[in-house]
């Protein structure tokens, strides 16, 4: 890795950006650093557009790093008959896991239990669900290569998969596969970075106050100084926020609620597991493994117009709810005591709950809009992490439009930062952990290790991440404090106690990234 490598972001490289947007005006202006935002950045760019990407925290910050972590191609709505939002996300699950992302994406086990309780009418609905869920994938254009072909399983074969259920009431279980994120953040981070090394400008820590057609008003909440950018087109890909620039929209947020446990509680399962929720037809709650030790429990989906979109809380209904499903199945049934950490996030569903609905937000089409009105800002709005590709392709679409350019999107074969065929990925010289986290960067931030002890060493005894990685976070990914390490690179303080072992030395990392501040990039 060179040290002037066009995908890096830091502090130097976002000072050069905001002495650029400063003195040029850009094709497209971007409001909102998720993924949708980041995704309409790398789009633009990507087609020769000049961008500014303004992100008013740290990128991913909000509901794109609080997801259940899944590529998924819409099983659930399938269950609701939205054939094409789920048609849709298999497409957009397809490039993810063979060009866009492969390196940051694993196929991932679901097992739908089949116990002595369970109707046979929803027996048969989740077998044939899952066979139409398979039909969607081979249709997609993905092989069974990347995911494996729906079996079923004998009771021993799912008790071997997923030790925590409760075996003497099962009868046998239906094994189907999906892609799983080896972090939401990071495909943020990749994503911006990758729209970065095409020549975007991307600002975080720049909060944008109000947006015409064709500017945008904007603070630096480092220092308070006014930022004024110009802009042939501006894109709102605000999320949860978009409303706040557009009053005349009608964005429901959703709060998804999820549980972390330690893996060793539930006998370190291989696979993730469904359980239905009572009298909600095809509404569940999924168990998910994680790397680092913990599994995932969720998720709610529950209209909340209060919570602070950076950090929704996560009442204790919700935690009881999330509990009483799952223990449903469990042989040893969880408490309270068993969950050290939980998280949500906040989805902007396009639309209101249906009338006298009984699932609040769970109702709630995840489509996305794109809304296109000559002489204001272009929204789009919606949708979900599995298809912000096609959101953004969308969105740019609409401002190529306005602006008379042809060019088509390009990002359906644009490989992110440190995405590589499989079998490249595999004969790389570093850990296989660096490698599902880092794809080709795994061997530069290993190499990392050897410039002080500090960076080799793990954060904790029981973690394996180092401070080479947070060296990294900070060079070349933007990070710029301590939570910024230890919420979004690391994850680590989706388990507090954990972050709290990590904190002094993470803290003396920042320090020494200080004393040695990374050089700058290219000259925009």
């Amino acid at each position: 890795m060179t040290t002037r490598d066009p995908t890096w972001i830091n502090d130097a490289t976002r000072r050069l950006s905001l002495d650029h947007v400063r003195t040029h005006t850009v094709d497209v202006a971007v409001i909102g650093g998720g993924i949708t935002g980041a995704g309409v950045a790398l789009d633009a760019a990507s087609r020769g557009l000049s961008v500014a990407l303004l992100e008013a925290r740290d990128f991913g910050s909000g509901t794109s790093g609080y997801s259940s972590k899944l590529v998924h191609g819409g099983l659930r709505y399938l269950a609701r008959g939205d054939f094409p939002v789920a048609w849709e996300s298999a497409v957009e699950r397809r490039r993810l896991m063979e060009t866009i992302a492969p390196h940051l994406i694993r196929p991932l086990g679901f097992i739908i239990p089949d116990t002595t309780g369970a109707r046979r009418r929803d027996t048969a609905a989740a077998g044939a669900g899952v066979a139409l869920y398979d039909l969607l994938r081979r249709a997609s254009g993905l092989g069974s290569g990347v995911l494996p072909r729906p079996r079923l399983l004998s009771r021993r074969a799912v008790a071997d998969l997923v030790p925590s259920l409760d075996t003497p009431a099962l009868r046998r279980g239906l094994l189907y596969w999906d892609g799983q994120l080896i972090d939401d953040a990071r495909l943020v981070i990749s994503v911006v970075r990758t729209a970065a090394g095409l020549g975007a400008q991307v600002l975080r820590d720049v909060r944008a106050t109000g947006i015409t057609a064709d500017a945008v008003e904007a603070v630096d909440t480092r220092t308070g100084q006014a930022v004024a950018v110009r802009a042939r087109s501006v894109i709102n890909a605000a999320g949860v926020w978009a409303a706040d620039f557009d009053g005349t929209l009608s964005v429901t947020p959703s709060r998804g609620s999820h549980l972390v446990v330690r893996a060793e509680r539930l006998g370190n399962p291989r696979a993730a597991h469904t359980v239905a929720v009572p009298g909600h037809f095809g509404r569940y709650v999924f168990v998910l493994p994680q790397p680092g030790g913990v599994v995932y429990i969720g998720l709610t989906d529950e209209e909340d117009r209060d919570a602070d979109g950076h950090r929704p809380a996560v009442p204790q209904h919700d935690v009881d709810f999330l509990l009483e499903v799952v223990n449903r199945v469990l042989d040893r049934p969880l408490v309270r005591d068993d969950v050290v950490g939980s998280f949500a996030g906040l989805r902007p569903l396009v639309g209101s709950p249906h009338a006298g609905g009984l699932e609040g937000t769970a109702d709630v089409s995840r489509r996305h809009l794109v809304k296109d009105v000559p002489g204001e800002p272009i929204t789009v709005v919606g949708g979900k992490l599995t298809t912000y590709r096609r959101m953004a392709q969308d969105a740019v679409d609409a401002a190529a439009a306005r602006l008379g350019v042809t060019t088509p999107s390009r990002t359906t074969k644009l490989p992110l930062v440190g995405a590589a065929s499989r079998t490249a990925l595999a004969a790389l010289d570093a850990p296989a952990r660096l490698v599902a986290k880092y794809g080709t960067e795994a061997v530069a931030v290993h190499r990392l290790g050897g410039e002080h002890p500090l960076l080799a060493e793990p954060l904790f005894d029981s973690s394996p991440i180092t401070g080479a990685e947070l060296l990294f976070a900070i060079r070349a990914e933007g990070a710029t404090s301590i939570e910024d390490l230890l919420e979004r690179r690391t994850r680590l303080a989706l388990v507090p106690a954990d972050a709290d072992r990590a904190r002094d030395r993470a803290a003396r990392i920042l320090a020494m990234a200080s004393e040695s501040p990374p050089v700058e990039g290219p000259t925009p």
